[in-house]
């Protein structure tokens, strides 16, 4: 009759052709599959707290330290001929999903600075380009390609996506120039969005995102004196409206100081495109940006994932474009914000009025803002 051995873990009986020594002790099979594994590279037992590796690649300190890592963005454990580096000298090494997922972010989402050349849709000269800060949702090429297909097609490009250093963990979607009947006919708005909601992202909820709206210069007159003439009429009606703009942009002054600040009214719209030329100090971060040699871009509105909103902002910008370019300066001035929004027709502008309390007292409840 075979002789009993003790499990020295649990104390049961078992035989021994059924069990191991491991360290001087006698292991029933059960502990020995729950307390101990075997080194992938060696084949030495060890006790589970002392695998070096992972569940799926368990190592002895010895073999880990000769012939594997961890792949610095996931901490997956890899062999030392498995690692793959995005360039020559990046001391980052990563397994080959995470360098794959890498590198399409680099293909997919482009440098903060990097300016595609722009692609035209719809009629001119007044295309608007859209620059809409999305959070929350990660930064990665997936994400991104998922949102590309969503906005373009086969053989069209109505958007691209680029990092922001700004946001905590999500994207800049960014448009080509379009025309207002484009943005709200054409391109795939409701789509984008959302995916984007699907995705985890979120815009007026994060405290980090921004929609920049930019209009080609050539949408306010043939020649520079022209364009100066309505550029100054729409920075003066900015000012004069402040309080109202600050409202139906859902930013805080705080955060206009910091990402929009304003000029400052002055009396006549030629004085404050003056000060505005002679180097206002806060750089592109003030609440009509002419720092672009190509557009003027409108900087107080807070993101959104909310189509009605969006659609909403677009059809504000136009407003102010054509009360700049067919009124003279003296009637700008004369113009109340009850005039203005009065004119206002466009059914997305005119509910989003409503809702902010701007539209001739008449408010209404809205959906929530996203």
């Amino acid at each position: 009759m075979n002789d009993l051995y003790l499990c020295a873990l649990c104390g049961a009986k078992t035989q021994e052709d059924t069990g191991e020594r491991f360290r001087n002790q006698f292991l029933c099979h059960d502990c020995l599959e729950e307390h101990t594994v075997l080194c992938t590279r060696c084949g030495e037992r060890l006790w589970t707290d002392d695998n070096a590796g992972d569940n799926s690649t368990p190592l002895c300190q010895s073999c880990f330290d000769r012939y594997y890592t961890t792949c610095d963005n996931c901490g997956r454990v890899i062999s030392n001929n498995d690692i793959y580096y995005e360039d020559e000298d990046d001391d980052n090494g990563y397994c080959w999903r995470c360098y794959e997922d890498r590198m399409a972010r680099r293909r997919v989402i482009l440098d903060y600075y990097t300016k595609p050349a722009p692609i035209f849709y719809g009629d001119g000269p007044r295309y608007f380009g859209v620059e809409l800060e999305i959070d929350g949702g990660g930064e990665n090429g997936s994400n991104a390609q998922e949102l590309l297909d969503c906005a373009n097609g086969p053989a069209i490009e109505r958007m691209y996506v680029k990092h922001d250093g700004s946001l905590s963990d999500g994207l800049e979607l960014v448009t080509h120039p379009m025309s207002l009947a484009y943005h709200l006919n054409e391109m795939p708005w409701p789509e984008v969005l959302q995916k984007a909601r699907l995705l985890g992202y979120c815009s007026h909820q994060a405290s980090t995102c921004g929609l920049h709206v930019h209009i080609s210069r050539d949408a306010f007159g043939s020649s520079e004196t022209g364009q100066d003439a309505a550029i100054a009429r729409v920075l003066y009606f900015v000012e004069k409206n402040w309080l109202e703009l600050l409202q139906f942009s859902r930013r805080t002054q705080r955060q206009l100081d910091r990402w929009a600040a304003r000029y400052g009214y002055k009396e006549q719209p030629r004085d404050i495109l003056d000060h505005a030329k002679k180097g206002y100090h806060a750089g592109r971060y003030t609440c009509v940006n002419l720092e672009n040699l190509e557009t003027v871009e409108f900087r107080i509105f807070r993101g959104t994932l909310k189509l009605n909103t969006l659609l909403a902002t677009l059809q504000l910008v136009n407003r102010i474009c054509e009360v700049a370019l067919f009124l003279s300066d003296e009637e700008v001035k004369a113009m109340s914000w009850p005039v203005f929004v009065s004119g206002c027709r466009e059914p997305e502008l005119v509910q989003y009025l409503k809702e902010r309390r701007l539209y001739i007292n008449e408010p209404v409840c809205g959906e929530e803002e996203l």
